[in-house]
């Protein structure tokens, strides 16, 4: 049996009572769970672009907090007029690229663990609860990303947007497959740092966590009426 995660102190670290009810936690991971100053994906999206379409087109000026990686592709290429059908056709090969460039690079990957994240994660995990990642990210890359910041032991599953180009059916997805580990009855809240994942989460039903350890202000995320919002997540533990 796991012994209850003790603060530096030695102290008992528990869970905020605010924190929604769950038995699986499902987190994002740009902004939510880790926040990347290198550039390995933003350069892979730039290869996969001149490989698989021929273009210059870059995503200085695209909005890609809070978007899956195939609207952040699908964005900057119609930006530089390449139609849908174009687009569409070419996404595999565009895909495939990015996944290489991102594996080949992976060692370039110096994400920063978002503050309380390692806390929390090992709390709930030590509670019993199922742990998961819901992300805009492509399988591999968001793997990657969570396995150097050495977080990769916490999660027994992950939904992507290889096969979901919208954040809400990824994490329509991501319910699935907490329910295949769980069963039908399985509760599941999200925790995310975007507007969007907030939308999300309303959009199937789910009590969603907020926290402004991304580019948006708390006042930005409290204006999607989330069912919890805080700074970061140590906010979501008392010792």
């Amino acid at each position: 049996m796991r012994q209850p995660s003790q603060a530096s102190d030695g102290s008992t670290i528990r869970l905020n009572s605010a924190l929604p009810p769950a038995d699986a936690y499902v987190f994002d991971i740009d902004g939510t769970l880790l926040n990347s100053r290198d550039l390995v994906h933003w350069n892979a999206f730039h290869r996969a672009i001149a490989e698989a379409y021929g273009s210059t087109a870059t995503l200085e000026g695209v909005q890609c907090h809070g978007m899956t990686d195939v609207l952040i592709l699908r964005a900057a290429l119609a930006r530089a007029g390449v139609r849908d059908g174009e687009f569409q056709a070419k996404l595999p090969r565009a895909l495939k690229v990015l996944r290489r460039e991102v594996d080949h690079n992976r060692e370039g990957l110096k994400p920063e663990v978002c503050v309380g994240i390692k806390p929390l994660l090992r709390r709930l995990q030590d509670s019993g609860h199922l742990l998961g990642v819901a992300s805009g990210n492509l399988a591999s890359v968001g793997w990657h990303k969570i396995t150097a910041a050495g977080l990769r032991d916490f999660f027994s599953f992950g939904s992507f947007s290889d096969e979901c180009e919208s954040r809400t059916e990824i994490f329509r997805n991501a319910i699935a497959m907490a329910e295949a580990q769980s069963g039908s009855a399985t509760r599941v809240c999200f925790v995310g740092d975007t507007p969007f994942d907030i939308q999300a989460a309303r959009d199937v039903g789910a009590p969603v966590v907020a926290v402004a350890t991304g580019i948006f202000g708390i006042e930005e995320l409290k204006a999607g009426a989330p069912d919890v919002c805080v700074a970061h997540c140590e906010d979501l533990l008392q010792s």
